[in-house]
């Protein structure tokens, strides 16, 4: 059977991209439809079908896209599918092709944030999304309900918002996590070049860890909070537009601050080996970056919303905190940091791709 994978824009990296490099794997001989290809050579171009818009400026303001795209994804051309399956955080769960009335399958990240639920998500607050999001919610949530559809959201937090804003029942898959790969060495400070190395074995022993993009709402200024409630010394990795305003905030504070800009793959997978303290304070849908740093071993502090206390069991491989309370902070990391490195690593098996795989190919194949 031949079926066809649906994403948004695809960019070089993300989670999203993450999730539909799996879904190429697991369906090697599927076309993938995307409204444009950024991936820089990540996916087969001998499969990706493009959009018109990926011929437009247009590609270029995603605010600006907005409007074009419930069209966009209402006609595609059908090459004699048997099955369409749709990896959304937007709009693809919109997608219809012509002619053909086929099994369909949306494994949704989350109804789009910036509409449905912008209090998560600063975008919402952009005049573009504002104007947008009146009209857009009762389109969306229509063509959510069309008939021939199933849904799957990425986690249960997720499965909810489903339910609240589409009035839609959803099983929960969880997106995959390559936790394999991240378990495939024991110390990965061996496996850095010489200038990675210096960077690391440069950082003190014992420190708090933020790793993600340097955005407003992954809070890593309550990461920089958290070490010194506890004294330690903190390592910020990643880049982001927020990266000098954490700087200023670093030079204020009473504990070290080290930023690690734009570490590869190796080097953040170090970097959670030999933290203290992973500190994930965004409440985020599913939230990959916990589980990988629970795969390599290190304690984790998540708040105590969202998808990342399905993943993080409190008190096995971390701890749940509202991030308000000074104490419940202290307490809450003292928890994680009680919890067992092989007890961590068990529960990141759980989130690997070979389940994902799994659970995938027994919801499209029923």
């Amino acid at each position: 059977m031949a079926g066809v994978l649906v994403h948004e824009w695809i960019a070089r990296t993300g989670g999203t991209e993450n999730v539909m490099e799996v879904l190429a794997r697991a369906y090697p001989s599927s076309d993938i439809v995307c409204l444009w290809n950024d991936s820089e050579g990540r996916f087969d171009p001998a499969r990706v079908r493009e959009t018109w818009l990926a011929k437009t400026p247009l590609r270029r303001s995603k605010p600006l896209v907005l409007p074009f795209l419930p069209t966009t994804w209402r006609h595609r051309p059908n090459h004699d599918y048997d099955w369409v399956l749709m990896n959304s955080h937007l709009f693809a769960h919109h997608a219809r092709f012509v002619g053909a009335d086929i099994p369909r399958f949306a494994y949704v990240h989350s109804p789009a944030r910036y509409i449905w639920t912008p209090e998560f998500d600063a975008r919402g607050s952009s005049l573009p999304i504002r104007l947008l999001g009146a009209p857009f919610k009762p389109l969306d949530r229509r063509r959510a309900q069309e008939s021939g559809a199933s849904y799957a959201g990425n986690s249960k937090f997720v499965s909810q918002r489903i339910a609240d804003t589409w009035d839609i029942e959803s099983r929960v898959v969880y997106p995959p996590v390559d936790v394999t790969g991240i378990q495939a060495h024991d110390d990965w400070a061996e496996q850095l070049d010489g200038a990675e190395h210096g960077e690391l074995d440069a950082l003190p022993r014992g420190f708090v860890l933020g790793a993600s993009r340097f955005i407003p709402y992954k809070q890593l200024d309550t990461v920089i909070r958290t070490g010194e409630l506890l004294g330690l010394p903190v390592v910020l990795a990643g880049n982001g537009p927020e990266l000098p305003r954490l700087q200023a905030i670093a030079a204020a504070t009473t504990v070290p601050v080290h930023f690690v800009i734009a570490p590869s793959h190796a080097l953040l997978r170090a970097l959670y080996q030999r933290a203290a303290l992973y500190v994930f304070p965004a409440i985020e849908d599913f939230g990959i970056m916990p589980v990988e740093a629970m795969a390599a071993g290190a304690p984790v502090l998540v708040p105590t919303v969202g998808g990342a206390t399905e993943t993080v069991a409190d008190g096995v491989a971390g701890a749940h905190v509202d991030f308000v309370s000074d104490a419940e902070v202290i307490a809450g990391a003292a928890r994680a940091m009680a919890t067992s490195v092989a007890d961590r690593r068990a529960r990141a098996v759980q989130f690997g791709e070979e389940r994902f795989i799994d659970d995938i190919r027994a919801w499209v194949g029923e």
